[in-house]
Order: structure tokens, then C-alpha cells, then sequence
């Protein structure tokens, strides 16, 4: 059984109990252990300014409100102030996913709130922080369910990963590059469509991926930023010229870099090399070791630079479960090895990977060290969202949301402000 396997049944806590990569079957109700007042992390070594600087951390209520290198003496601790010893552990911001359909069963098409508040548990197990739910290509009807729920969500009081908003991936697609989504219900861009959603989502549609060579597809760009949209490219057959328009136009990401879209050729780079070579553009990946070869991702880094890639998980329900069959929106998978397919058809459809795995997935590939991998996971994704004054990195006055890490494994989750507990 993979180490993010299955998680126990979904029971009512106040802040997440985490297991530490293992196999669990019970879940027990826990209390907080997070403070409405300050604790100070000493003699960490934090992730500060692109690098990992030894130093103290404070955190008052779900903010960080100081940090001190040890250089400058550090900080003193307060009256009655819990002090956190961690012994040269390394501290980094909890990571942002972008982009996943679902984990331990659930689906993100067909979630309802409480499903939602699940994925969040697991997530934050995972040492994800953020995230955002992406719906696959739909009916119009199926579509404002799952964003009603996503709705009703926001009403309950909820512990785990923060659910930020709606990534649509679709309907605008190509049908060249379909990968997994349904062809009979892509469309040829609708503004009227994605305007009908939005207000639907009371504004929590986030991130939308299309493909830029459909009618009125580079048109609709500018449009979709006044939405409040981030538009990513993918899915799609486009060319070098077409891809470098729909740039200019305002569109800032690639979907899943380097699959589902028309491959790279010597005589036309296409849309993967305008992605590439494009110094706007962020580029996600999917670090799992079967969408991309290690040597892509090597490739991909030093083309866009430590700033312009982002580590996503494309997971679907079948992530933290053994293998067997799932559903991805209206698609029958098979999960083989870790590996999901369609049922009919051979294309992959998502992925079974965690942020965790990610981030060992990456620091394996790549050989770099975690000081340098940590955009990727967490700061690249919050400034792409325009999140970045909130979350994403350990500067005081944003969010305390964080992990603390041993040999390089995730330890400890703190998120806004309260630690999540281990056995």
C-alpha cells in the first residue's frame, strides 16, 4: 500500500490530527493544541528570502508577526509565551495546489460540502495548506452543482487546507488533445457561459484553462482577467504565433505542461515551446514521474527559472486509495500501480500523487535542495493567484501556515496559526 494511503472515516475535530506516512485505520477526535495567543518557534532554520536562514519565528494568533535571524540575536521570548525548541528543524510555507479533481473517494464534480471538508483533511495531512478544486469539463447542470457545494462548503466551520476557490478546467478544449474530458461536451468559448458561472460561484472561479486556438478564444482572455480569472492554456493543438497572442492577451499559465497539448518540433515549437520560452508564463507540472520524465522537469526548470514553474498533483479521487476502479467526472479510470487511465481509451486521466510525494518526487529528480524547491510548492502558485500578500511564503504579517520538516520530511503542519497533531 502506497505511504499516502487510505485515510480512516471522516470524523468531527477541531484542528486535523496528521500520521506521519503511514498506514492508519482509525481516526480519534482531537482537541487543539493551537493557541489564541503567541508562540514562539526558536532556533529553527527558516525558509526566509529564497533560502533556509537559521533564526526564530513568531506567530500570534494565525499570523506571523516577527521573524529574527540568529544573527541579529533572535527574539526573546515574551511572558507566558509557549516556546517551540526546534533544534535546527527546517520551517517552509505549507504548499498550494492548484489543480487537483479529488482524493480518498471523492470527486470533485460530483463532491457536496462535506466531501469538499474531507479532501481538506487529507490535503492538509499531505502538508497542503491551500488549494484549489478544479472541475472537470461537464453539463451545464452538473457544473453549478459542484459549484453550489463548493458554496455550501464555505458555510460550515471547517478544520484542514483552505479551499480558495474554483479552477474550471474546460469547456473550451480542443478535441486533438481531449486527454480525459468528455468530447461530446466541449464548447467553442462562451463568455455569456463563463459570466453565468461566476456569478453563480459569487466570484470564486479563480482559474480557468482553455485552448487558445478556438474561436474566440484570445478574445475572451481579457474578459475572463475582469472576471477575476487567471487564464492557463491547455488542452490544445495551438502553434507557436497563436500561443505567443494569447500571451500578450493576458493569459499567465500553462495547464499540466507538456501533456494534452500539441509536442514540440524543431521547425514549430508549437504552444509547448511558446510556453517554454515565454518569461510570463507559469508552467504547472505534474511531479509523479509518469507525466513527465525527471529530465522534462530538469529541462522545464531551466527554462523557466525557479519562479515560473508550479508543482501541482492533477489528483483524482483515487489519490490516498489502493488501486482499482474510480470515476473522474463523467470518466470510468483504472488505477493500475499507482497509474490512472481511462477505462476506454488509453489516456491518462489525472493522477494518484500528493503535494507531499511532489516534494520528495521533486527533491529525488532534480537533486536540488529544498530551499530551491519551495516556490514551486507553495510562493509560485500564491502570486499567480494574487494570494501572495497572504500566503505562500514566512514573512511576518501573513498567514501562519507551515511546515516543519525533519530530514527533509514533513514533521509538523501548523495552519492558521494552530498546530495539527501527531501520534
Amino acid at each position: 500500500m502506497r505511504e499516502d494511503s487510505t485515510p480512516p472515516p471522516q470524523a468531527s475535530f477541531s484542528v486535523l490530527g496528521l500520521r506521519k506516512y503511514r498506514e492508519w485505520t482509525t481516526l480519534e477526535q482531537y482537541d487543539s493544541d493551537g493557541r489564541e495567543a503567541d508562540m514562539l518557534l526558536k532556533n529553527g532554520s527558516f525558509y526566509y528570502e529564497k533560502r533556509l536562514v537559521p533564526g526564530d519565528l513568531r506567530v500570534t494568533g494565525d499570523t506571523i508577526t516577527a521573524f529574527s535571524p540568529q544573527t541579529v540575536g533572535g527574539l526573546i521570548p515574551f511572558a507566558n509565551e509557549e516556546v517551540l525548541e526546534l533544534g535546527g528543524a527546517a520551517v517552509i510555507p505549507a504548499f498550494l495546489d492548484i489543480h487537483t479533481h479529488g482524493a480518498v473517494g471523492v470527486d470533485v464534480n460530483a463532491a457536496s460540502a462535506e466531501d469538499f471538508e474531507k479532501l481538506a483533511c487529507f490535503f492538509a495531512r499531505q502538508g497542503t495548506g491551500s488549494f484549489l478544486c478544479s472541475i472537470l469539463t461537464d453539463t451545464e447542470e452538473q457544473t453549478e452543482r459542484a459549484i453550489q457545494a463548493f458554496l455550501d462548503w464555505k458555510k460550515l466551520p471547517h478544520a484542514g487546507a483552505d479551499l480558495l476557490g474554483i479552477h474550471l478546467e474546460g469547456p473550451f478544449l480542443s478535441p486533438k488533445h481531449k486527454g480525459a474530458m468528455p468530447e461530446s461536451l466541449l464548447r467553442t468559448p462562451d463568455y455569456d457561459l463563463i459570466a453565468h458561472y461566476q456569478e453563480k460561484a459569487e466570484g470564486h472561479i479563480r482559474y480557468i484553462t482553455l485552448a487558445p486556438e478556438l474561436p474566440g478564444a484570445i478574445e475572451l482572455i481579457p474578459k475572463l482577467r475582469a472576471l477575476g480569472i487567471v487564464t492557463a492554456l491547455g488542452h490544445s493543438d495551438a502553434d507557436y504565433r497563436t500561443t505567443e497572442q494569447a500571451i500578450f492577451a493576458g493569459a499567465r499559465a500553462a495547464t499540466h505542461t507538456g501533456n494534452a497539448m500539441r509536442a514540440f518540433d524543431r521547425h514549430e515549437p508549437a504552444i509547448f515551446g511558446a510556453l517554454l520560452a515565454s518569461e510570463e508564463v507559469y508552467c504547472e507540472m505534474i511531479s509523479d514521474g509518469l507525466h513527465l520524465h525527471p529530465g522534462s522537469i530538469c529541462l522545464y526548470l531551466q527554462a523557466k527559472g525557479l519562479d515560473r514553474a508550479i508543482a501541482i498533483t492533477d489528483s483524482i479521487m483515487a489519490a490516498g486509495l489502493p488501486d482499482g476502479e474510480y470515476m473522474l467526472g463523467v470518466n470510468e479510470v483504472v488505477v493500475k500501480d499507482g497509474d490512472a487511465r481511462l477505462k476506454h481509451g488509453d489516456a491518462r486521466a489525472g493522477s494518484t500523487l500528493t503535494m507531499a510525494r511532489a516534494f520528495r518526487n521533486l527533491r529525488k529528480f532534480t537533486g536540488r535542495p529544498t530551499a530551491e524547491l519551495v516556490p514551486l510548492l507553495s510562493e509560485n502558485a500564491a502570486r499567480l493567484l494574487g494570494e501572495d500578500q497572504r500566503i505562500g511564503s514566512l514573512t511576518p504579517g501573513k498567514q501562519a501556515d507551515l511546515l516543519i520538516l525533519k530530514d527533509d520530511e514533513i514533521h509538523r503542519v501548523m495552519l492558521r496559526g494552530a498546530f495539527c497533531n501527531f501520534d
